[in-house]
């Protein structure tokens, strides 16, 4: 039985290496059985800025409101992003601002350090493109955009991150190395 997969391609131009993965894996995923549907947050029509933080509720847009649907419905996530400044792009970042927010991601509670995990049952891939090499932003950056996702974004909100593949460096790259990372994603959809 398949599952019903949400792929994110959290790069503004869908015409980039990122885009390509992300049509990639959906394919792939279709092709093995999963249900699937993209969210492509350069298509999206929102504010990426939360105003006034969590003091007020600011009006959610529509595009914003699907995509919560679209995360309730699914099973299984898979981001794919690159890594600018050693970081998400700001229009993923304002994205998890403004749709993973208390009483739908996550919620605290009275007495409680650690919020209630609204997300749970969910699993995530990661396909993350960086003009660094990966070995790299691994060991001596310390890999800041891969934590900031996994840890501090979807595991603190119960979903749980089953694999991350880089790819990189993309800048130079041929393109028999791009076609090889494109099976790589392919492959991880399949299964």
């Amino acid at each position: 039985m398949g599952k019903r997969i949400l792929v994110i391609p959290g790069h503004p131009a869908s015409n980039s290496f990122c885009g390509a993965l992300a049509e990639r894996y959906a394919q792939s995923a279709v092709r093995a059985g999963h249900e699937v549907r993209q969210l492509f947050l350069g298509a999206m029509d929102f504010d990426p800025v939360l105003r006034e933080g969590y003091q007020q509720v600011q009006p959610m847009e529509a595009d914003l409101r699907r995509a919560q649907e679209d995360i309730v419905w699914a099973e299984h996530l898979t981001l794919v992003y690159p890594i600018w400044w050693g970081g998400i792009p700001a229009l993923l970042k304002g994205f998890f601002d403004r749709v993973f927010l208390p009483g739908f991601a996550f919620k605290y509670r009275e007495g409680k350090a650690f919020p209630d995990k609204l997300l749970h049952g969910r699993s995530a891939h990661l396909l993350v493109t960086m003009d660094t090499p990966p070995w790299y932003y691994r060991w001596i950056y310390r890999m800041p955009g891969l934590h900031q996702v996994r840890k501090t974004t979807l595991a603190f909100c119960g979903i749980k991150p089953q694999r991350t593949l880089t790819f990189g460096p993309i800048l130079g790259s041929s393109a028999g190395q791009r076609e090889t990372w494109l099976l790589q994603a392919q492959a991880i959809a399949s299964r």
